[in-house]
């Protein structure tokens, strides 16, 4: 297989995902990392569409991109339009990028029911807009939209498509599969048919509807695509488009074929959460390669397995991608659970020692109380370190109390009173917020922060509640899990408690004691 093209559109088809919106320095930031990652092509959005994209474009000039080329994504000309008055071929122009990329119905059957307009317009409209673009000495990417439902139906009027674009002077075409349904036997039979006929570089952009992006991306580019299209983390309208942070180390790693350097593949891991948080969408956590979960280990036979050799669970070493190995805290895990979770934390605890079975009698018992650590591991860390002498409390808890007033009225508000211990001193103070638990984090931080000013540098990023006994009504227990981030770490811990404040407390508590360990 040649070097493989990498072409991202997280910025124009991964923001049509549910729940994405971002901004245009988001999107400037975005493509800046990706091009310090290295990727070939960033498709910036579609400048005929939004006043938006067209501000990306105008900015994306001055925000020093060295490696990466950026695409202005588009249509070709509409039906009896002359190309060169075409709004959105205009809008293409204004963008001032090198490349373009235009889309192009290759499915007989959008073109007579979306666009209303006969098979030799649509061929026309292909040929014209092409043309004309490259008139102007871009680089030109047709994506044949639908182009694997369209041959599935109408083989040779969607290779006519493909035709018209190559003898237009497109310089890549880009098949696609827009409806997600396409097998990789499918991908197989239409490429290499397309072959016979066509020279002309081609490409492949997969959607995700089936679960075959990715399967279907790598299909394609064994059978002689060149090119592959596809988001971070698959981000995209529906289902999403192909992972790119799947598709490269399976070419690189799995194929051997030579895609990024190796201090570059280091990144991926930290790409694809870079762009997890600007686009405020969480990767799922078994995400391959790059999720949380996707090297954590955590029954028992698995863990004891890899004490003796990571190859006999993991299919890879996660480090030469930037992930890392994670072993689950839980009653599946057994004493050699404990033991690798404790050489993580730079703790020396033999398999057999009395400390080993005491943190594993007080897991079993917490867990069956409700508390659940492999998502908590701040709380771990914390219960083995008091549970072995290693860790002191840096504040105590004198008095704790919340309130809060017209419940039901406009803006209900809390009230927390905290006083503690700390350094030998006492602190006592009052403060208010939106909630109980705001109220409580505000009122705890201002009375530690003469003492630890470092408190600062805290914030508060997630608050989850889960019912433990669901059977049990309003009077179940419930757990809290806390995230907190400061400048350089992310940590979460747990509380468990039929009072859902008292249960929020815990957690709080925990999350201001590890960081003032850590600090």
């Amino acid at each position: 297989m040649k070097k493989v093209i990498f072409y991202d559109t997280t910025l124009r088809d991964g923001t049509q995902s549910e729940g994405i919106s971002l901004s245009v320095q988001d999107k400037i930031q975005i493509a800046q990392r990706l091009d310090a990652f290295g990727m070939d092509y960033i498709e910036g959005g579609w400048p005929g569409s939004n006043p938006k994209d067209l501000a990306f474009f105008k900015d994306i000039r001055k925000a020093g991109i060295r490696h990466a080329k950026i695409a202005a994504f588009g249509s070709t000309r509409r039906m009896n339009t002359r190309v060169q008055e075409d709004v959105n071929i205009k809008a293409l122009l204004e963008a001032k990028t090198k490349v373009v990329t235009i889309f192009g119905k290759s499915w007989d059957f959008h073109v007579t029911e979306v666009f209303r307009t006969s098979l030799k317009e649509n061929l026309q409209m292909i040929y014209d807009s092409v043309a004309y673009l490259k008139s102007k000495k871009l680089e030109v990417i047709y994506d044949a939209e639908h182009f694997f439902d369209g041959f599935k139906k109408n083989p040779e009027y969607a290779l006519k498509t493909l035709q018209q674009a190559a003898r237009a002077g497109a310089d890549n075409l880009s098949l696609c599969d827009t409806n997600g349904g396409t097998l990789p036997h499918e991908i197989r039979h239409a490429i290499l048919k397309v072959k016979r006929v066509l020279k002309t570089p081609l490409g492949i952009h997969c959607h995700n509807d089936s679960e075959m992006a990715v399967a279907n991306s790598i299909q394609a580019l064994g059978e002689g695509a060149v090119l592959v299209q596809g988001t971070v983390n698959g981000l995209g309208e529906r289902c999403g488009n192909a992972n790119l942070m799947s598709i490269l180390p399976i070419l690189q790693l799995k194929m051997g074929v030579a895609c990024f350097p190796d201090k570059k593949l280091k990144e991926l891991t930290q790409v694809s959460r870079f762009v997890s948080e600007i686009c405020n969408m969480p990767i799922p956590i078994n995400q391959p390669f790059t999720g949380r979960a996707a090297f954590a280990h955590k029954g028992g036979v698995h863990i004891n397995a890899m004490a003796k050799n990571p190859g006999t669970y993991e299919h890879m070493n996660p480090e030469v991608i930037g992930n890392h190995r994670r072993f689950l805290v839980s009653e599946l895990g057994g004493k050699t659970n404990i033991m690798m979770k404790a050489r993580e934390l730079e703790l020396d605890l033999a398999k057999e020692s009395p400390e080993a079975r005491m943190i594993m009698a007080e897991i079993q018992r917490l867990e069956n109380e409700g508390y659940q650590f492999e998502a908590a591991e701040a709380s771990f860390e914390m219960l083995v370190r008091r549970l072995t002498g290693k860790l002191k409390d840096y504040f105590e808890v004198k008095k704790v109390a919340v309130r809060t007033e017209d419940i039901g009225g406009k803006a209900p508000g809390s009230v927390a009173e905290v006083k503690v211990s700390a350094k030998g001193k006492d602190f006592y103070e009052v403060a208010d917020g939106d909630g109980p638990v705001n109220a409580l984090d505000r009122a705890l931080r201002k009375a530690l922060r003469r003492s630890y000013p470092v408190i600062d540098e805290t914030h508060l990023t997630d608050y989850k509640v889960r019912v433990v006994n669901s059977e049990a009504g309003t009077a179940a227990k419930v757990r809290v899990f806390i995230q907190f981030q400061d400048k350089d770490k992310t940590w979460t811990t747990v509380g468990v408690n039929e009072n859902i404040i008292e249960a929020s407390w815990k957690a709080l508590v925990d999350a201001i004691q590890y960081k003032l360990f850590k600090a």
